[in-house]
């Protein structure tokens, strides 16, 4: 993940794409509503089922950059952030749900 995380913010600074972490919050949220858009004209509203394309490769494709533009604007290892959240929820599985209770 480091990579991927100097790979953009590397594009960024030769491109000067600075944004505040506002703003990309703003573009994470509109990203993933695109992504939801794509699965639901995929599988026409639940009545098919959801089969992968290159328009919905696409969307999660821009729903990954901006998550990853979200964390390098807040100086967040997203390496060190998975690893928070998968002791969690290997803890969570042990207590026998994976679901969110309190920690």
């Amino acid at each position: 993940m480091k990579k991927i995380q100097e790979k953009i913010k590397k594009f960024c600074e030769e491109n000067n794409l600075k944004s505040s972490p506002e703003s990309r919050i703003l573009d994470t949220m509109s990203e993933l509503g695109e992504v939801a858009k794509e699965i639901l004209k995929i599988n026409d509203y639940g009545k098919k089922p959801i089969k992968s394309n290159l328009e919905l490769k696409k969307e999660l494709g821009d729903l990954l950059y901006s998550l990853i533009t979200l964390a390098n604007s807040l100086d967040i290892d997203l390496d060190e952030a998975l690893e928070i959240v998968m002791k969690k929820y290997k803890n969570r599985l042990k207590n026998g749900s994976i679901g969110s209770e309190i920690n």
